[in-house]
């Protein structure tokens, strides 16, 4: 069975850093892009493996949505 999990990914310096909102703790950190995609995916894949279906429904029940906007700096 698939779920649809949120995830935000940041770049720095040092690569990227990805976590999943909705799972706590669940985050992980790659050198590349298709690395850090492959890692948060690895995961959320094993975080959901050791929950209940109870436990899934309640940690899924919500969906996260991000965007970026211009803001006028003064």
């Amino acid at each position: 069975m698939n779920e649809k999990v949120s995830v935000v990914i940041e770049k720095d310096d040092d690569g990227y850093y990805a976590y999943c909102p909705e799972l706590p703790g669940c985050q992980t950190q790659g050198g590349t892009f298709e690395e850090i995609l492959i890692n948060i995916r690895e995961a959320a894949e094993l975080y959901l493996g050791t929950l209940s279906k109870k436990e899934r429904k309640h940690y899924l029940s919500r969906e996260i949505l991000t965007t970026s906007m211009e803001v006028a700096v003064a």
